[in-house]
């Protein structure tokens, strides 16, 4: 097992500054995300990672642009942090035509194959296997490719967990898993459902070696997903990480979230990563401006691809059946049945 680790390597100014405007975009999409569908402008439920922002930016900091990850149904801030185009998931979260599924996946199957981002998923746990998959046709081909698994602390208790480390930790493929616990399974506190010692404990019974970190640390993050990274492509098989944060937001964006402790939340909020960040950035000297202007840059990026996607139009309805994958006519094992 590698110990929970402190955060050895001080980061400079500039990389903790370049991790700032990262949780900014985050932040910044997630509560217009959070408003447009309070306001009704937006069909369907969204799945926030508000208060988590430290954990994708950490981590894809650490990425290369050939590496590729997967994510979950609370899947924004991973696709911004590898790069995804904000502009591109608001026309999706809006049902326009240009989304990243041209308007007919929403927020839950968000991907971008080009920058490595191999989707979003509305099935607890679903995106374990895919990364797995991906990791094994990564070394098949000879590739030095990372694939950073995102999930989080419910899914250690379903089936796809155990079968996708093990296959992982048997074939020794390049996977770093990136559970981030933030002790919230939907709408259960995560530690009365999952028995046994824990999370740690379940990855390590099947070889893995683990490490954890503060989660709303973003150095603490990058120093620990560094390390794991550079071992992982350096062919020291599959690693896991344990990031500790917390959601900010209920299950969904419908979800007020009423069953949870109100002083917890309160407590969780007032350990917010942007803030903790922000502090350590004037701590070395990072002028207020600086900070500030990242912040409004990213609020008015944000609030272009809002004006961007409302302008937008619907998907055509002669497109309705694109991107269907054609499988021909059905066979019926039985003489003359019918679908």
């Amino acid at each position: 097992m590698i110990a929970a680790l402190q955060r050895r390597n001080a980061p400079s100014p500039e990389r903790l500054l370049a991790h700032y405007r990262t949780m900014a975009r985050i932040r910044a999409f997630e509560n217009a995300a959070e408003r447009l569908y309070n306001e009704k402008r937006i069909p369907g439920f969204v799945h926030l990672s508000t208060g988590q922002e430290a954990i994708p930016a950490g981590v894809c900091a650490n990425l290369l642009a050939g590496d590729q990850i997967t994510s979950t149904h609370r899947g924004h801030g991973h696709t911004i942090a590898k790069g995804g185009d904000v502009g591109r998931m608001m026309l999706e979260l809006f049902g326009r035509a240009g989304g990243y599924c041209q308007g007919k996946g929403g927020s839950m199957h968000i991907a971008d194959f080009a920058i490595g981002m191999l989707g979003a998923n509305g099935v607890v746990t679903a995106g374990l296997p895919i990364a797995v998959g991906a990791a094994h046709a990564a070394k098949l081909l000879g590739r030095d490719t990372v694939v950073a698994c995102f999930f989080g602390d419910g899914a250690v208790n379903r089936g796809p967990f155990l079968e996708s480390l093990n296959w992982a930790a048997v074939y020794r493929l390049p996977v770093l898993f990136v559970c981030e616990d933030n002790r919230w399974a939907a709408t259960t506190p995560t530690a009365t459902m999952t028995a046994g010692p824990g999370i740690a404990a379940r990855a390590e019974a099947l070889g893995l070696r683990t490490a954890s970190c503060d989660g709303n640390d973003v150095a603490a993050v990058d120093d620990l997903a560094g390390e794991l990274v550079r071992e992982v492509r350096a062919g020291g098989g599959p690693l896991f990480m344990i990031a500790r944060t917390y959601r900010w937001s209920g299950h969904t964006s419908a979800d007020a979230g009423a069953y949870r402790n109100a002083d917890e939340v309160a407590r969780a909020k007032a350990d917010d990563p942007l803030a903790r960040t922000r502090a350590q950035l004037a701590g070395l000297g990072v002028a207020v401006h600086d900070l500030d202007a990242a912040l409004a840059a990213a609020e008015a990026e944000i609030a272009e691809a809002i004006a961007a996607a409302e302008a937008a139009p619907p998907p055509r309805l002669a497109d309705a059946l694109g991107e269907v994958q054609d499988i021909g006519a059905p066979v019926f094992a039985a003489a003359g049945a019918r679908p």
